[in-house]
C-alpha cells in the first residue's frame, strides 16, 4: 500500500512499499512474510521498528490467542503480526502531526484509546470502552498494537502520537524497549498512591515487571522495598535494582518474614506481579489495615479470595491493565535520569529473522533469559556504524 498523499516523508528515510513481518497462523505458528507498509493517518506516525522486547503476554497470544482480539475474535490466521514492546525511528508523519519530527527516536506505549469514551476522557485509555472496535464498520479509533492491531515483529508500524515517548541519543535500543515495562510498574504505583516516599512496599514476583517495580518504587523513595520470589538469582538482581530485603518463598514464609522485617506490622502497599493462585490472600496478610494492593498479574484460572478479610481490614485492591495514565513518560524520565539501570533485566538479543529462537529462549528461560530483544538488520548495522 502506498503512503497517503498527505503523509510527510524525508529522502533521508526512504520507505519501501512492502516490509518483512511475522504473521501468526495456527497457535504457535509464525511465518515471516511480506506485508504492505502501513500509512499513518491524522495524529499518527510511521515508526521504523529498530528493536522489540519479548513479553510473556506475547508468548500467551502466540500460544492461546487472548488477550489479543482481531476482528472480534481470536488472532489466528488473520494476517496478524504480534509484538508490542518496541522502539524505533519516526520516518513519516500523518496529517496534523507537528509534535514529532522525522528522525526522532521513540519508544511506544501499547494503547491508544478512542479518545471519546468515558474512560478515555478520564485518562484511563487502557480501559477504553471501545477496546477492539477498530475494524470494519465499527472504527472507533482505538488501537492496541500487538493486541487489536498489528504489532512490532515487523519492520514498520503505525502509532498514534499519544503512544510515543522520546528516547535520548545515549539510551540503547535495548534499554528503550524496556520503557513500557517500567511504565507498567509505574502505573501500578500511581494507582496505589503515586508519591510513595517513606512508604513501605512489597513486590511479589521477580519477573520483568516485578524487578522494575522494585526499581521504580525505590526511585520514588519507598522505604523499605521488599521483593519476594522463588529464584535466588532473580532476587539478587532485585537487590541491584534497589530492594532492601529479599525473601525466597521456597525457604521462608513470606507473610511472617515481611511482618518480622516491619517489626510485627504489615506494609503500606503490595504490588503483586507473580500471578500465583494464593497471591491476593498472601498480599492481604502482608499489608496493614487500610493498606493497598495492586494486581499487575493474574492466574490463569479463577481462585478463591478471602473477601471478608479484605473488608474487615479496609484493604483496597486495584487491578491495572498495561501502562496507563501516561505512566510510561514518568518511567522514561527516571531511566533518562539514570535513577536505575533497567538494562540489568535485558539478557539476550537476536536478529528479527531469528524470532523463533528468541521466543524459545524467552519461553523456556534458556540461560536464565529474562528480557529477550530482537532487532531489525538496519538497527544492528546502524548501531555498529555509530560505535566505530
Amino acid at each position: 500500500m502506498a503512503l497517503d498523499a498527505s503523509v510527510k516523508t524525508s529522502p533521508d528515510f526512504p520507505i519501501p512499499e512492502t516490509m518483512k513481518a511475522w504473521v501468526l497462523g495456527d497457535p504457535d505458528q509464525l511465518t515471516l512474510t511480506e506485508k504492505p507498509v502501513p500509512s499513518p493517518k491524522r495524529a499518527e506516525v510511521l515508526v521504523r521498528i529498530d528493536a522489540v522486547a519479548i513479553c510473556a503476554t506475547d508468548l500467551e497470544i502466540i500460544h492461546n490467542g487472548p488477550p489479543a482480539m482481531i476482528q472480534g475474535g481470536a488472532p489466528f490466521n488473520k494476517n496478524f503480526t504480534p509484538g508490542h514492546e518496541y522502539m524505533g525511528t519516526v520516518v513519516a508523519l500523518g496529517e496534523g502531526v507537528d509534535e514529532y519530527t522525522i528522525g526522532d527516536r521513540v519508544t511506544v506505549e501499547i494503547h491508544a484509546g478512542c479518545g471519546q469514551c468515558k474512560r478515555c476522557r478520564q485518562g484511563m485509555y487502557t480501559s477504553c470502552h471501545n477496546y477492539g472496535l477498530n475494524y470494519g464498520d465499527r472504527n472507533k479509533g482505538h488501537r492496541a498494537n500487538g493486541f487489536t492491531t498489528d504489532g512490532g515483529f515487523a519492520e514498520y508500524a503505525v502509532n498514534n502520537i499519544n503512544t510515543l515517548v522520546h528516547v535520548p541519543d545515549d539510551m540503547s535500543d535495548e534499554e528503550a524497549t524496556l520503557v513500557v515495562t517500567a511504565g507498567t510498574a509505574m502505573y501500578g504505583l500511581t494507582e496505589l498512591g503515586g508519591l510513595v516516599a517513606g512508604e513501605s512496599v512489597v513486590v511479589t514476583g521477580p519477573g520483568p515487571i516485578g524487578l522494575l517495580g522494585v526499581a521504580v518504587a525505590k526511585a520514588l523513595g519507598a522505604q523499605p522495598v521488599i521483593l519476594t520470589g522463588t529464584r535466588d538469582n532473580r532476587l539478587e538482581m532485585g537487590k541491584k535494582l534497589g530492594a532492601d530485603h529479599t525473601i525466597n518463598v521456597r525457604n521462608e514464609n513470606a507473610v511472617e518474614r515481611v511482618r518480622e522485617i516491619m517489626g510485627g506490622k504489615g506494609v503500606d502497599y503490595v504490588v503483586e506481579c507473580s500471578g500465583a493462585s494464593n497471591a491476593v490472600n498472601e498480599a492481604a496478610q502482608m499489608v496493614n489495615r487500610g493498606g493497598r494492593i495492586c494486581l499487575a498479574a493474574f492466574p490463569h484460572e479463577a481462585v478463591p479470595v478471602d473477601v471478608a478479610y479484605l473488608v474487615r481490614n479496609n484493604i483496597y485492591v486495584y487491578g491495572i491493565r498495561g501502562e496507563g495514565k501516561s505512566a510510561t513518560h514518568r518511567a522514561a524520565a527516571f531511566m533518562e535520569q539514570k535513577r536505575f539501570d533497567a538494562t540489568l533485566i535485558h539478557t539476550h538479543t537476536f536478529p528479527m529473522g531469528d524470532l523463533e529462537t528468541a521466543l524459545k529462549y524467552a519461553r523456556e528461560r534458556i540461560e536464565d533469559a529474562i528480557k529477550v530483544v530482537v532487532k531489525n538488520d538496519h538497527a544492528v548495522s546502524q548501531r555498529a556504524e555509530a560505535a566505530e
